[in-house]
């Protein structure tokens, strides 16, 4: 048996622990009740190359479809993604559209940015408006920031019939003494079936790579991970993974052909392999979990 170049070791943290990137969260006024319902993660520097798996679902919602628009525009390149709960903005038409794009506008002025480097996701009740006069009052509020206890909160931010924030975080290391750290968080507990569903997931890394490997990268740990769960047969219209490359790691960037890339693809699935058993383990009313091998 041959031994890897390279090991990946679990860690403590989400979407913060890789450089380059910080996180927030803040109350919007989204829920029935009140509690934090948005969440922001933005590099601290210069944009991140970004890739992202979208839902196959043919009534996408409309945050899935701006999303794809900025992706295709930008070249793969991304300064922040902003996630509400409390409403889905799906089955809103052009409306929901035009909603989608005014939150990530407000984003965009408050970091600094082109509204196209902004990612938008939701997730809640489907067939809503989304409320954007109360996301632009709170966007001020996400105080983000690149410590553990950030990272959580926007994890928290982000559930929605969840029980508890699903996040997971590693580090791979190479015999000469490179590191490179992947950290990610999710949401999901029902409509989950194979080809995602209700779920959203951001995986960040602090590894200089292109687009293009970013999404073959992306595309195999999805396929192997949030694609093979299942808690009660439904899809749905939102579902969402996105994975972003700060560069800050000390190093060259990852080649495509090399063992940095995989390795790099690994450290990907481990963390989707663990956000995804973290869904299917707080399943709806779910009392076990069942791994197939």
């Amino acid at each position: 048996m041959s031994v890897r170049p390279f090991s990946v070791t679990p860690i403590e943290g989400g979407v913060t622990a890789a450089a380059g990137f910080v996180a927030g969260a803040a109350t919007a006024g989204l829920r029935t009740r009140p509690a934090p319902d948005l969440a922001g993660v933005a590099t601290s520097g210069a944009a991140a190359a970004a890739a992202a798996v979208f839902t196959t679902n043919r009534f996408a919602a409309a945050p899935v479809l701006v999303a794809r628009e900025v992706l295709a525009e930008s070249a793969g390149r991304a300064r922040a993604v902003v996630i509400n709960a409390g409403c889905a903005n799906a089955g809103t038409a052009r409306a929901g559209i035009d909603d989608a794009r005014c939150v990530t506008a407000a984003v965009a002025r408050a970091i600094g940015c082109d509204p196209g480097q902004v990612l938008p996701a939701s997730t809640g009740l489907i067939g809503s408006r989304l409320q954007v006069d109360r996301i632009e009052a709170a966007i001020p509020a996400l105080q983000l920031g690149a410590d553990a206890a950030s990272g959580l909160a926007a994890a928290t931010a982000i559930m929605t019939t969840d029980t508890r924030p699903k996040q997971a975080a590693v580090r791979v290391e190479f015999a000469n003494g490179r590191t490179l750290t992947v950290g990610g968080m999710a949401k999901g507990a029902g409509m989950i079936h194979p080809r995602m569903a209700t779920m959203l997931a951001l995986l960040t890394t602090d590894a200089q790579a292109t687009p293009a490997l970013l999404g073959e990268l992306l595309r195999t740990a999805v396929d192997r991970s949030f694609n093979q769960v299942s808690v009660d047969g439904d899809t749905s219209t939102n579902d969402a993974v996105f994975l972003l490359a700060s560069g800050a790691a000390p190093g060259s960037p990852v080649d495509p052909v090399s063992e940095a890339a995989d390795a790099l693809g690994h450290g990907v699935a481990a963390v989707c392999r663990s956000l995804a058993r973290q869904i299917a383990a707080d399943g709806e009313g779910a009392r076990s979990r069942i791994d197939v091998l």
